[in-house]
């Protein structure tokens, strides 16, 4: 079995905010990049445990946050999709997961959530409000790529259950900031779901250790997971909230055929092929 795993570093125990733990100039930022190498490796751990063949790691933070050096050898580490969606993602892997995921723009109870950067208010694809991991889980299902494991924060495995009804997840850490911040302007809501409590890093790493073998166990042994069945042509609507230099937006696109080519125009990517 081959297993495309996409990181991402807001989802990470012991990462704590934005600014000190996830910008390259945070005081924190190598540190939040070992912890989340070292939940990559848990996981990897128990993929490798449970009969995977192959893994590739893509490191999906913006600034990239993956530490090579102490990367499992048995993983491979990718960077870099200038295709833009599905991120390298291709027919060849037979499944995908995800570690250090958070939620979704708006998610009530999350812990540093947001949908590409914190200006963004809401994204949907065919009237399902989506994620980051909803629009990889789509590209996923796509390609006949089957979604396997999330790791994050509890409001993300809560979205990522509802969205892929048996995908094993496991929760390092829980938001307590109530309300959706619907109203914030940009700059506001970058500050606004901070307050969280967290696993150690060891425990988190203990559990994301047995949840992907529980979850590679019981893909193997014929457990179907599940995805809303979309069916072109597909819509996108985009809905931004007003920031100091411009005011609230929206926006739509659309595609006859390709999740991945509207994910890419709607996000400014790629233009609309002529």
């Amino acid at each position: 079995m081959k297993i495309y795993i996409m990181t991402d570093l807001e989802g990470v125990a012991g990462v704590i905010d934005s600014e000190n733990w996830c910008s390259p100039e945070g005081r924190y930022y190598e540190t939040a990049k070992e912890l989340l190498t070292r939940e990559v490796n848990a996981a990897v751990n128990g993929f490798f445990d449970g009969g995977a063949e192959e893994i590739v790691v893509a490191d999906g933070h913006g600034p990239g946050a993956m530490n090579g050096l102490l990367l499992d050898p048995r993983a491979q580490l990718m960077r870099g999709w200038p295709e833009g969606f599905p991120l390298e993602l291709d027919e060849s892997y037979d499944a995908v997961a995800w570690i250090g995921q958070h939620a979704k723009a708006g998610t009530e109870y999350a812990h540093l959530a947001h949908t590409q950067n914190f200006g963004m208010l809401d994204y949907s694809i065919n009237g399902i409000s989506v994620g980051e991991f909803g629009q990889v889980a789509f590209c996923a299902m796509e390609l006949g790529v089957r979604p396997l494991f999330g790791s994050g924060d509890l409001a993300f495995t809560a979205e990522a259950e509802t969205l892929s009804p048996g995908i094993e997840t496991v929760a390092v850490k829980y938001g307590t900031t109530p309300g959706t911040g619907a109203t914030c302007t940009a700059e506001e809501y970058r500050g606004r779901n901070k307050a969280a409590v967290h696993l150690s890093p060891e425990s988190s790493r203990q559990q994301i250790y047995e949840g992907a073998l529980r979850a590679i166990t019981q893909v193997r042994e014929g457990t179907q997971i599940g995805l809303p069945s979309l069916k072109p042509p597909y819509e996108a609507s985009v809905e931004r909230r007003p920031a100091a230099d411009k005011p609230a937006s929206s926006s739509s696109a659309t595609h006859e055929s390709s999740i991945s080519e509207l994910i890419n125009i709607s996000l400014g990517i790629k233009g609309p092929k002529p």
